[in-house]
């Protein structure tokens, strides 16, 4: 699932800065997810280490009775540069715009690759599709994205193709050998 809404979304890419908390509406969709959540057979919840991540997770963890594990392959994607600029800002650099018509090979400026982003968290959901279990994972919007893609065998260059909510949930269906299904985009439930 994606993390619940802050201060800055939509306005400025956050990428990996650590000071970006959930703001009060991004608590309140939180809990009425949580609440939708109830008996869904998760085992525990994990989060990217981001704030806003590690937020959800802990409003998640609290109203479900769950114990909360951070889990670096849930990490946002390294935007390098990027991170912390304003979307109007970044809409005007040539690089910025490669990178959003070209995200399976385009870089980022001194972060990682999408791919390899991507790669990191489809190896992680693997091997929770090989464990057997239920585990809610807090994440964030591109990353989320690239695993739907992964998953439904588009290119990563498809991914602004359609949009991942906060505070939304996608039900992914690993099968422990590099695929999977999707149940749900943009879940409330």
């Amino acid at each position: 699932m994606r993390h619940g809404a802050h201060a800055e979304v939509g306005r400025v890419l956050g990428g990996r800065r650590s000071d970006i908390g959930l703001s009060d509406e991004g608590r309140a969709e939180v809990e009425v997810l949580a609440r939708n959540l109830g008996g869904c057979g998760a085992v525990r919840v994990e989060s990217s280490p981001r704030l806003r991540t590690r937020q959800t997770a802990e409003i998640l963890g609290a109203a479900l009775g769950l114990p909360v594990a951070v889990e670096d392959a849930l990490d946002e994607i390294d935007f390098g540069n990027w991170s912390g600029r304003s979307f109007a800002e970044l809409d005007r650099d040539p690089a910025w715009q490669r990178w959003n018509s070209a995200r399976a090979t385009a870089p980022t400026p001194g972060g990682e690759t999408m791919a390899a982003a991507v790669a990191r968290a489809a190896a992680h959901l693997d091997a929770l599709g090989r464990a057997g279990e239920t585990v809610l994972c807090v994440s964030h919007c591109d990353i989320i994205r690239g695993l739907v893609a992964h998953w439904l065998g588009l290119s990563l260059d498809n991914i602004l193709r359609f949009e991942v909510g906060t505070a939304s949930i996608c039900w992914l269906a690993p099968d422990g050998q590099g695929g999977g299904q999707v149940l749900t985009l943009n879940g409330r439930s």
